[in-house]
């Protein structure tokens, strides 16, 4: 997607995140990988990242592959390894493919490593990330897609009009492989991955960034394990042309078998949007109703403070607004979903959600 304007002052990424389980204890964690692609056209054969002192004094916008991985909860950490543009390969046309060193990834398959030093990390604060080690190897079978749409089509792509866009191809996708952070081994299989892959690109972020996200699902009225379930909730206040169109959200629900989505960009659905996020000393908050012409979603989701990071980026212009992007794997959740009746509405589900992938933030006043 970085071509035309989006060449010299964009960004593309591709977005993973996925349970594993601990070859020695057992334990379940959650982790997240990225690929993250600024600036192409400015590529030297070092990456220019934003964030040094001197490059933020004359202004001087960051170009890299930067790769992103780690955990939520015990031991969380976020992890970068940035690469210049000489050494990185990419097919431009899909399917998509991305590789530095031995860093990779496409569709089907990502593979990579990230270590970070402590003192490395101390006397790099541009790096924006923590210490430690995380390699992988993984196999992805992408399921279930939410396809947002006309704000995504091929004639908005081609004339650049929003300022961030979204497509989460893998709402629901299959992991298999595993993980080894700081030493430790993980097994990830497709039964208990629980994983997300989708993308985003554009020229800048949302404000408020709301994303939420989970395919580990359990109906509170029968019992059972909705198996082909997930949903999938994101955007903010996106921009039109730099036009904010404030407070809306694209989100799809794939309830066994039946889609459910809430798109405002398909204004013949009537689609309504009211949300909020609290957050107190020890959790993040989210309350999301929705609603079209068909149906009724209400979705309360919350995650503690203590599983989650202070989730890093730099815009393609170098600035760096988003200094409390709350981003978590652990959250816990309630979504209702009602049917909408001549007579009023009825009740289709009232669903827990676990292993929510989740984030808040808003740009620093």
């Amino acid at each position: 997607m970085l071509d035309g304007s989006f060449a010299a002052n964009g960004y593309d990424w591709w977005w993973h995140s996925f349970t594993g389980v601990s070859d020695v204890t057992g334990r379940e964690k959650q982790f997240f990988i990225e690929f993250f692609t600024c600036n192409p056209a400015l590529g030297e054969d070092r990456p220019i990242l934003g964030q040094l002192p001197d490059n933020r004094k004359l202004h001087i916008k960051p170009s890299y592959l930067m790769v992103k991985a780690g955990c939520w909860g015990e031991g969380k950490c976020q992890l970068h390894r940035f690469f210049g543009w000489s050494d990185v390969k990419m097919r431009t046309r899909a399917p998509y493919t991305v590789s530095a060193d031995n860093c990779f990834s496409s569709d089907d398959f990502l593979r990579g490593s990230v270590e970070v030093g402590k003192l490395e990390c101390q006397m790099h604060p541009e790096y924006m990330c923590d210490s430690g080690s995380m390699e992988w190897d993984l196999k992805l079978n992408k399921v279930t897609a939410f396809n947002v749409g006309y704000g995504a089509s091929l004639p908005l792509r081609e004339i650049k009009a929003f300022e961030m866009y979204w497509h989460a191809e893998g709402m629901k996708t299959l992991y298999d492989g595993y993980v080894v952070l700081n030493g430790e081994r993980f097994t990830v299989t497709p039964e208990r991955s629980f994983g997300y892959a989708d993308k985003n690109w554009g020229s800048g972020f949302t404000s408020p960034w709301v994303w939420l996200s989970s395919c580990s699902l359990t109906s509170l009225i029968s019992g059972k394990k909705l198996n082909d379930s997930v949903f999938d909730i994101g955007g903010g206040c996106p921009k039109v042309y730099f036009l904010p169109l404030k407070r809306k959200l694209l989100s799809a629900f794939w309830y066994e078998g039946t889609p459910y989505e809430f798109n405002f960009s398909k204004f013949w659905t009537e689609t309504k949007t009211a949300f909020a996020s609290k957050e107190t000393d020890k959790e993040i908050f989210w309350y999301v109703r929705q609603e079209n012409s068909d149906a009724v979603m209400i979705t309360k989701v919350r995650c503690k403070k203590a599983d989650m990071l202070l989730v890093n980026y730099e815009a393609p212009d170098g600035s760096k607004r988003h200094n409390r992007l709350w981003n978590g794997g652990n959250g816990i959740g309630e979504i209702t979903l009602y049917k909408k009746t001549s007579t009023g509405r009825k009740l289709i589900d009232k669903i827990r959600a676990e292993r929510v992938g989740c984030e808040y933030g808003e740009y620093d006043r």
